[in-house]
């Protein structure tokens, strides 16, 4: 069993413009975010999409809402939400964002990186199960990224928690389910 997946990020919000780590917390987005969500569905309405999923968190709803307007099925999942922050969801991006710090270690009241990147390997094998052979949209956060380049790719998870992240107009993702033999394209 083997899915095709394309990810995109959520687009800007307001917390990002203004420097805070949103994590948990719903977040809206700016005006630059309402664009590119925009720019975002024009890119892949006709790209072979069987359905989109998204983290159920505001921001990367309303990105998915923008960007296809119910163009194509959208399934909303837990499981690709950004990082619990916990005590410090909203903070500064400086207090937050030390995530060798938070690998393993829980943030106060949240989850470690690895937690968060351990629910994105559980929708991965589900959505194998479900869109067999087709081609799916994940619109998520570093989190989620970070799941499918550690459960696709076998990056390390220290190695990506000491990367800065560069954001790109989509990652391509190959899952095989059954043998755990999964490709990524650039």
């Amino acid at each position: 069993m083997a899915v095709d997946v394309v990810f995109e990020t959520r687009s800007t919000s307001t917390d990002n413009e203004s420097g805070h780590a949103t994590g948990w917390l719903p977040g809206t987005l700016s005006t630059l975010g309402r664009d590119q969500a925009r720019e975002l569905g024009a890119r892949r309405r006709d790209d072979g999409i069987a359905a989109v999923f998204a983290s159920d968190l505001h921001r990367a709803v309303e990105t998915a809402e923008v960007a296809f307007g119910g163009a194509l099925p959208l399934f909303l999942d837990w499981r690709l939400r950004e990082c619990d922050y916990g005590e410090l969801n909203g903070a500064p991006r400086e207090a937050v964002h030390d995530r060798l710090a938070r690998l393993d270690a829980p943030y106060p009241g949240g989850e470690s990186w690895r937690a968060a990147v351990e629910r994105v390997g559980w929708f991965l094998r589900d959505a194998a199960l479900r869109y067999d052979g087709r081609r799916i949209l994940v619109i998520g956060h570093v989190a989620t990224r970070f799941g499918l380049d550690h459960h696709v790719q076998g990056v390390p998870l220290e190695r990506l928690a000491a990367e800065e992240f560069a954001w790109r107009p989509g990652w391509e993702y190959r899952y095989a389910a059954a043998t755990s033999a999964s490709t990524s394209a650039p």
